[in-house]
C-alpha cells in the first residue's frame, strides 16, 4: 500500500471514529412539540419562576385591582414557587412547590405567620389536599398520605396511597393537581406527555382512587392537561380547567372550563378536537368534533387556567355565591400576552357558565414584553372567614382578597 492510500484509509477511519464519538443532538423540549416548520424561528417560550422567590416589598403590589369594595393584599411571602393550596382544620395553609421538591406549611406562631418546610426531596409535589386530619400529596408518580398532619408538622410520616402513576417518566405535563371529592375519593389529573401526541391509556385523563385502597377509576379522558378542579356545591358535579394545545396561532384554540355532568365517562376530545369545535390538523383528520363532549365555557387562547374553586364563603356579597374563581397563569404561546389574573365565572341553576370576567388584575406590565408580567396566579383557596387566598409561583407569594363595605 503506498503512502497516499494509507493516509486516505487512516483519515477515513479517523473521521468515522470522530463521528461515532460525537454526541447525538439533544431532542427538543416537549413544549416545542407540534410546532410547524413555518414557526421554527419563533422566539416564544415558557417563563420560569424565580426559584427562590422575591420579597413582596420589592414588587408593585399596589397595582393589584379588584372590584369596588374588595381589597387585595399580601398574606405571606417567602414561599418559593408557591403552587397548590390546602387548608387544615387548625388554619394551617399547606403550599406545594413543584420544582424545589418541597411542601410548606404556613402557621401562626406568637400572633405572626411562619413558613415551615415540612416535606423535602419529593418528586414534583404539585398537588396537595387536606381532609379529616390528613394531608395528601400528589407527586409525579405517586400519591401519599400524612395522617394527623397538623400535630406532626415537624416530623410527618408518609404512607403510599397509590404508586406507579408515571412508569415511563413522561415528558410534558407530568405534574398533578389533587382534590378530594364529595364521594371521599381522591381526584387527580394525568396530563398528556407532550403538546400534541397520542396519549396512552392513563394519560390525558382525570382519575380517582379511594384513599384507603382500591383500583384507579377513569373519570374523564381526552383532557390534555387539567391543573384545577372542584365540585359544584349544589349539584356535586365535577368541574375542571383544561389547557388546549400550543402552536396553532395566537387566537386558537381556547383553553377551557369543563363540567362532568353525565354518569358515563366523557371524552373531551384531545388530541383529535380542541375547544369542542376545532379538528386537529394532524390527529383530527378522520374524526369529528361531534363525537366528543363540549366544554362548559371557552376561557381564552393560551391563557393557562390553573386552580379553580367554587366560592362558598360568607364574606363576599351574595351574588358571588357559587361563582367559580379561576387562577389564570398567563400565556406564553402568543405574541400578545394575556391572563396573569384571577377570573370570575358565574354558574346558573341549570349549570350554564358565563363568560369569564376579571376579578383580580394588575400583574400585567406590557403585553408584548418578555416577560410581560411581574406575577402569575396559580391556585385559589376559600378561607374560613370567607376571604380568598391565591398563590403566585413566579414570586413565591400568597395574596388575600377580602371584602368590606
Amino acid at each position: 500500500m503506498n503512502k497516499s492510500i494509507a493516509f486516505a484509509v487512516a483519515a477515513l477511519f479517523s473521521a468515522a471514529a470522530l463521528a461515532q464519538s460525537k454526541p447525538e443532538a439533544a431532542p427538543p423540549p416537549s413544549w416545542q412539540g407540534g410546532r410547524p416548520a413555518a414557526m421554527s424561528e419563533s422566539t416564544l417560550h415558557p417563563f420560569a419562576p424565580h426559584m427562590t422567590g422575591r420579597p413582596a416589598k420589592d414588587l408593585p403590589v399596589n397595582t393589584l385591582k379588584a372590584p369596588k369594595g374588595f381589597k387585595v393584599e399580601v398574606w405571606q411571602d417567602g414561599i418559593p414557587e408557591a403552587r397548590s393550596l390546602a387548608l387544615g382544620d387548625k388554619g394551617t395553609v399547606f403550599v406545594s412547590n413543584r420544582n424545589a421538591k418541597s411542601v410548606y406549611a404556613v402557621v401562626s406562631n406568637g400572633g405572626k405567620r411562619e413558613v415551615k418546610e415540612i416535606l423535602k426531596g419529593l418528586d414534583a409535589p404539585n398537588g396537595v389536599v387536606y381532609s379529616k386530619g390528613t394531608l395528601y400529596v400528589a407527586e409525579r408518580g405517586k400519591i401519599s398520605r400524612y395522617d394527623n398532619i397538623e400535630a406532626n408538622l415537624d416530623n410527618p410520616q408518609g404512607k403510599t396511597v397509590v404508586d406507579n402513576l408515571d412508569p415511563e417518566r413522561q415528558a410534558g405535563h407530568f405534574w398533578k393537581f389533587l382534590a378530594m371529592g364529595p364521594d371521599g375519593k381522591l381526584y387527580f389529573n394525568i396530563g398528556s406527555p407532550g403538546n400534541i401526541v397520542i396519549p396512552n391509556y392513563l394519560q390525558a385523563s382525570i382519575m380517582r382512587v379511594d384513599p384507603n385502597g382500591g383500583p384507579l377509576e377513569l373519570v374523564a379522558n381526552g383532557v390534555r392537561n387539567s391543573v384545577g378542579m372542584d365540585w359544584n356545591p349544589k349539584t356535586k358535579e365535577l368541574w375542571f380547567t383544561n389547557h388546549a394545545r400550543d402552536w396553532m396561532g395566537n387566537d386558537m384554540p381556547n383553553d377551557t372550563l369543563h363540567r362532568v355532568a353525565a354518569k358515563t365517562v366523557p371524552n373531551f376530545g384531545y388530541p383529535f378536537c380542541h375547544q369542542g369545535t376545532i379538528q386537529d390538523a394532524d390527529f383530527g383528520k378522520y374524526r369529528s368534533c361531534k363525537e366528543f363532549a363540549k366544554p362548559a365555557q371557552l376561557l381564552g387562547a393560551h391563557i393557562a387556567p390553573l386552580g379553580m374553586r367554587f366560592y362558598n364563603g360568607k364574606m363576599f356579597p351574595a351574588e358571588y355565591q357559587n361563582n367559580i374563581f379561576i387562577a389564570m397563569h398567563g400565556s406564553w404561546n402568543r405574541d400578545t400576552k394575556q391572563g396573569y389574573n384571577v377570573m370570575r365565572v358565574k354558574v346558573d341553576a341549570n349549570g350554564r357558565a358565563s363568560k369569564p370576567e376579571p376579578f383580580v388584575t394588575g400583574f400585567m406590565t406590557d403585553e408584548k414584553a418578555d416577560p410581560p408580567m411581574w406575577g402569575r396566579p396559580v391556585d385559589v383557596l376559600v378561607m374560613k372567614d370567607g376571604s380568598l387566598l391565591f398563590s403566585d409561583d413566579y414570586n413565591g407569594i400568597l395574596y388575600r382578597v377580602s371584602y368590606g363595605k
